[in-house]
């Protein structure tokens, strides 16, 4: 780049593009990238405190914003189908999900790609479910040329898999168990059900039917392996998680010889939450045991991790343990899930 005054400029390239800001009306370019700058854009320019201009010159090794920022761009998804990309705008790329499904974030490529400063790349959270026209990432570099050898850094850094992807959400089908004498006799009503079925239907899942039962820890681990044999790809056993002796959920989903991967998890609402994966006929089936909070607190440990579940996530302890930080709920009398800290 060469700084010259904005007076002698005419007949010069601008190697940025020109920003123009009309208070509580617009932002955005007023000149872009590649113009050449006239007599008639002399007073624009003056206008927007353009007293100096930076105009291109051709240096080997060196490379434009626009072109860092689509190098980053490359880095974050490759040729990937998740994605689509803007067209850069004064040096920034925007990056938005082409389908809907699960965003993954490898975290320490991100991590370890702004570290190396000059250069950047924000998204939004990970593990939240995305549908396709979202925004889930913006690129650029900071200052208006770069070096090549960066550039190459930061490519390096990132490794060969792109830092975005989107798992599609392919679990199609579930079945719900639900436990407790005083709903089973019919004392009072299912509360556990409608709203299931709601959560289930945002994504699309087919609610193959609904077992209601007692406490009876035999009749629960029964109903669990009938929906099993049924073909049920996610299991949801709803009610009898504390532990008050006539709560016998988590003893029923053990006894299916389902691998037990979490009895609790560190959220509010939510405590109480059971993760399990059964093998069946060479199948491996979420079972999942779900705390009264479910029922009627607006959003739980349940909102944060149904999105990975349906995509197939194998989920461990550790997952559910980092859920902590952000695990507590603060109840807002409006609620703003997921535009809130709650999971994050």
């Amino acid at each position: 780049m060469k700084l010259v005054k904005t007076i002698d400029a005419v007949g010069h390239v601008l190697c940025h593009d020109i920003t123009q800001i009309i208070p509580g009306k617009s932002k955005g370019p007023v000149f872009k990238k590649g113009h050449i700058v006239t007599e008639e854009d002399i007073s624009v320019l003056l206008s927007v405190g353009k007293e100096n201009l930076y105009i291109w010159e051709n240096h080997a090794g060196m490379l434009h914003e626009e072109e860092a920022a689509m190098i980053l761009r490359d880095i974050c998804i490759g040729g990937s189908d998740d994605f689509h990309a803007s067209a850069p705008s004064e040096g920034k790329i925007t990056i938005m999900a082409a389908r809907e499904g699960l965003l993954k974030i490898r975290s320490d490529a991100l991590l370890a790609v702004n570290s190396l400063g000059r250069m950047m790349i924000a998204t939004t959270n990970a593990n939240l479910p995305v549908r396709a026209g979202d925004s889930v990432a913006g690129t650029r570099i900071i200052p208006l040329v770069i070096e090549k050898e960066a550039m190459d850094e930061a490519a390096r850094i990132a490794g060969d898999e792109p830092i975005l992807k989107v798992l599609p959400f392919s679990i199609k089908t579930a079945g719900i168990v639900t436990t407790g004498s005083e709903v089973a006799s019919g004392r009072i009503q299912d509360a556990f059900g409608p709203v299931l079925k709601d959560k289930l239907r945002e994504y699309a899942v087919d609610v193959i039917a609904q077992t209601i039962l007692g406490d009876d820890p035999e009749k629960i681990t029964d109903g669990i392996m009938a929906f099993a044999a049924k073909g049920a790809e996610l299991i949801l056993v709803s009610g009898g998680m504390s532990v008050d002796p006539d709560d016998r959920t988590p003893k029923a989903i053990k006894d299916t010889g389902a691998r037990i991967i979490s009895y609790g998890a560190p959220v509010l609402p939510g405590a109480m939450f059971l993760l399990s994966y059964l093998k069946h006929d060479g199948r491996l089936i979420p079972v999942v045991g779900l705390p009264g909070c479910v029922m009627y607190a607006k959003r739980t440990i349940f909102d944060l991790v149904l999105p990975r579940i349906l995509a197939r996530e194998e989920l461990t302890a550790e997952d559910l343990a980092k859920y902590g930080e952000g695990g507590l709920c603060k109840n807002c009398v409006k609620c703003h899930f997921p535009n809130c800290g709650f999971g994050k």
